[in-house]
């Protein structure tokens, strides 16, 4: 048997802000699930997206320390224009959340931005540039 690539599992210190975050970016999480240590999507394609708590990995990796200088994960959501990139770019910063680069159009063909997640996590927004369709 072959592993079969299922979930994408991030850290969080706060799970209510890191729900409020990617809820924003079209994410369901069940009602009730800012009090959860444990939380999970299915995402387009059948992969899950888990959020856990760092009191939950330790209560299994007594000696994890989450990362003193940001995220190790990158998720990008590609969005359906250029416009869509900029006006959700622009929904997440103005609702507080770091943009580490602001949307600019990439060399190879797409338009492009990325913005932390509530713990350092980047989240990269794109789409085709009309050109390179």
């Amino acid at each position: 048997m072959t592993p079969r690539f299922d979930l994408i599992g991030i850290a969080v210190s706060d799970m209510a802000a890191s729900l409020a975050f990617y809820r924003r970016l079209g994410l369901t999480f069940p009602d009730g699930s800012e009090d959860q240590p444990h939380v999970e999507t299915e995402l387009p394609g059948g992969l899950r997206l888990a959020l856990d708590t760092d009191e939950v990995i330790r209560s299994f990796h007594a000696g994890y320390r989450p990362s003193s200088d940001g995220g190790r994960v990158s998720l990008a959501f590609l969005c359906d224009s250029p416009a869509e990139v900029d006006s959700v770019f622009e929904e997440l910063v103005g609702a507080g959340h770091h943009g580490e680069l602001k949307p600019w159009d990439a060399v190879w063909g797409m338009r492009y931005a990325v913005v932390l997640d509530p713990d350092g996590n980047g989240v990269d927004l794109f789409a085709r540039l009309p050109q390179a369709e």
